[in-house]
């Protein structure tokens, strides 16, 4: 194999590459069988989904006139300065 290796390095680069060309197998059986396991595009799981009529739904909150006011000085802050 290389001439200025070793029997043991030799022997450590073969096991290596047997090994990671066992794991590379094993991973792509295991990600074919997760991909079999899922359920296809548009099947059950996605037709459970609630149907929304409408847009989102707007939420409030009341500011009390303190808040009001920082608020207006940081739109003004922001707007340079425009009322």
């Amino acid at each position: 194999m290389f001439q200025g290796a070793s029997i043991v390095q030799q022997t450590g680069v073969a096991l290596l590459a047997a090994v990671t060309a066992i794991w590379a197998v094993t991973f792509l059986r295991v990600q074919r069988r997760r991909a079999a396991e899922l359920p296809a595009p548009g099947g059950p799981a996605l037709r459970s989904l609630p149907v929304q009529s409408g847009p989102p739904r707007a939420e409030t909150v009341e500011l009390t006139p303190d808040e009001r006011a920082a608020f207006a000085r940081l739109a003004r802050q922001f707007g340079g300065g425009r009322p």
